[in-house]
């Protein structure tokens, strides 16, 4: 089995997306000339070359690109190359019009773009195979080559009738026969009764309000059909030689592909991440990112990650595209290297003069070498070559934030409460107070080992198997804490309401019964009293507790309205540890209140204690990086 250590060699990754094909031959040599200045060890090459690659249904051309290979090689690069396949070209599009994703109001999202294509279409999967075969047939032995990188950003989810049948199959295989799909959709319901296979459809556009299983499982299905795409490239390249080693490009907190089940996989884990220089907590989101990336590469088949593209300076996409001050892209990198990253890698290496990337930043600007933002690529690739004993090194954790793919799609899905309930919005509150608090955490499956972590945090969880239910049952009886945010435990994996209370499959653990959600209208705030955690706000969510049937101790309570001295905050001892729940969405002050209260519990401690705002630091094996994110200086000592 290859691994992320077979392409870094020891050695961290540094370099980007490489492009030639958009630039004369003559350009070539000085490319790799400023590569070596700059210190790149890893091209990315062919991500969206198909058309050029194979200008010709079976007609191959791959004479440019030997040479582009043998250049990078000569000058001691290595290559991550690409299967072509996230873009097909016009031809394919053109003769076979099927091969054209479509929308669920059934329009055909033409070519002309890029990533547009029927990932059920047979004639793409057979064209895109054979691409994939002829690319590993030449290249898998050749000396450049360190990294498969298959497709690129994966999430076209299309509606056609051949998705229609795929559906189908997929729906045959998890439920058996047509009964099956009745009882878990609930087709009792609005007359939705299936009597025969073919009756059974995508969640197109419809009337009014969509079965909310039949979108939610033809969101499970869409990233199945995606992966299955993966794994065939995968295989297809892998067979050619197995030393090297394969992964595609998460894009982090992505709706529509599920990566716990992508993650194992592939050989290792690799993300895009363009956090804005104008937020002014942007290098918290990136943490965010990166911290979720780590987490999947211990899920891979070898272990690892690294940054596949992040950018120089502005992004072409952003409706303000404010390019990094200079030293921002130093630092939101090395914050990536400390965060467990080895390979830091960009989009792109040369800024494009045409297409429509064209305003993207690169490493080299359009400015040319001459330029502040060349000058910083090559200072980063200086650092790095001083760092690469830190390359295989872990980053230790003890807290860890309940991530499920699932929860996200149901708890978003139309008729809920409060459309404003957003699942990542509240994962990021709970990470943002671990982040300025200095306590690195992971991210895991509901379902995951949780005997390595002190606190486990499930800020949403709406939608929650059995099996998961018991396993933070396990980590709290154990001795763990764990602290559950609001609207959680509602309903199982078939989207049924579980009765009797809420949160049902939680109400042992958490010693609390809630009859009613209640959601807020923007704009109003209730006031929450607490002696232990002081006075504070909340907004947007909060619950009607059955008071007599609550029997963990109350932490802090809502002091005004309707819901005047019902329960914000609770504890609950369970076995050997607590279990905490927050019904409300408190004020990012008093949030962090309870999540240090919790963690201090727990026994976790920041890496470093009382360091000033705007500092973050981060362990990686026997390293401390301290990162500092505010335009002042500071002094500190650490012991």
């Amino acid at each position: 089995m290859a691994s992320l250590h077979d392409a870094t060699r020891g050695q961290l990754l540094f370099g980007g997306d490489y492009n030639p094909e958009q630039w004369p031959r003559e350009v070539w040599e000085d490319d790799v000339r400023l590569m070596r200045e700059a210190g790149v060890n890893l091209a990315t090459v062919g991500v969206f070359s198909w058309a050029l690659l194979e200008p010709k249904p079976g007609e191959y051309d791959f004479g440019w690109l030997d040479e582009v290979l043998d250049l990078l090689h000569a000058g001691g690069i290595g290559v991550a190359l690409a299967t072509p396949t996230a873009s097909a070209p016009p031809w394919m599009h053109h003769r076979w019009p099927e091969t054209s994703p479509q929308d669920k109001d059934r329009t055909v999202r033409t070519y002309g773009s890029r990533n547009a294509y029927c990932p059920s279409s047979a004639v793409y999967r057979r064209h895109a195979d054979a691409i994939c075969a002829a690319l590993a047939e030449r290249y898998a032995h050749h000396p450049a080559l360190r990294i498969w990188h298959i497709g690129n950003e994966f999430g076209t989810v299309c509606y056609c009738d051949g998705c229609a049948e795929a559906f189908r199959t997929w729906l045959k295989a998890r439920y058996t026969d047509l009964d099956g799909l009745n009882e878990a959709w609930g087709t009792r319901f609005w007359s939705q009764h299936y009597g025969d296979w073919t009756e059974v459809i995508p969640p197109r556009k419809v009337q009014y309000v969509i079965n909310p299983m039949q979108d939610q499982d033809y969101r499970r299905f869409a990233s199945d059909l995606l992966l299955e795409g993966f794994k065939t490239e995968r295989d297809i390249v892998s067979a050619r030689n197995r030393a090297i080693p394969v992964t595609t490009n998460f894009m982090g907190f992505f709706k529509d592909t599920d990566s716990w089940s992508w993650a194992p996989e592939e050989d290792f884990a690799s993300v895009d991440s363009y956090p804005d220089p104008n937020d002014p907590l942007g290098a918290c989101w990136g943490a965010f990112s990166q911290d979720l990336t780590r987490s999947l590469g211990k899920a891979t088949r070898g272990g690892g990650w690294i940054m596949m593209e992040q950018s120089t300076g502005g992004v072409g996409w952003r409706q303000v595209s404010t390019p990094k001050p200079p030293g921002m892209f130093r630092l939101w990198s090395l914050q990536a290297l400390a965060r467990g990253a080895d390979g830091l890698l960009q989009f792109q290496w040369r800024a494009s003069k045409q297409g429509a990337e064209r305003t993207h930043s690169a490493m080299i600007p359009h400015a040319g070498p001459d330029s502040r933002v060349f000058r910083e690529v090559c200072e980063l690739g200086k650092d790095l070559l001083g760092m690469h004993e830190v390359a295989g090194t872990e980053v230790a954790a003890e807290v860890a934030i309940v991530m499920d793919w699932d929860a996200w799609r149901a708890v978003e899905l139309d008729h809920q409460p409060h459309s404003g309930f957003k699942y990542v919005d509240r994962l990021y509150e709970y990470y943002t107070a671990l982040w300025q608090a200095n306590i690195t955490c992971d991210f895991v499956a509901p379902e995951a080992d949780l005997s390595g972590y002190r606190l486990v945090l499930a800020p949403s969880l709406y939608q929650l198997s059995d099996e998961a239910g018991r396993n933070l049952e396990r980590h709290v009886e154990a001795g763990g804490t764990l602290v559950v945010g609001p609207f959680s435990g509602v309903t199982d994996p078939d989207e049924r309401i579980r009765l009797g209370g809420y949160p049902a499959s939680l109400r042992e653990l958490l010693g609390i019964r809630i009859e009613e959600y209640w959601p807020l209208v923007d704009g109003l705030e209730l006031r929450v009293g607490s002696a232990e955690l002081g006075a504070f706000t909340a907004s947007t969510w909060a619950e009607w507790f059955d008071l007599a049937s609550t029997t963990a101790r109350v932490v802090a309570r809502i002091e005004d309205g309707v819901l005047a001295g019902h329960p914000a905050v609770t504890v609950n001892t369970f076995g050997e540890g607590s279990a905490w729940y927050v019904a409300t969405l408190p004020d990012a002050e008093a949030l962090g209140r309870v999540l240090r209260r919790a963690a201090a519990e727990a026994g976790v401690a920041p890496v470093l204690p009382d360091l000033p705002e705007g500092v973050e630091a981060v362990r990686r094996g026997d390293r401390v990086f301290v990162l500092d994110h505010r335009t002042r200086e500071v002094e500190i000592r650490a012991a």
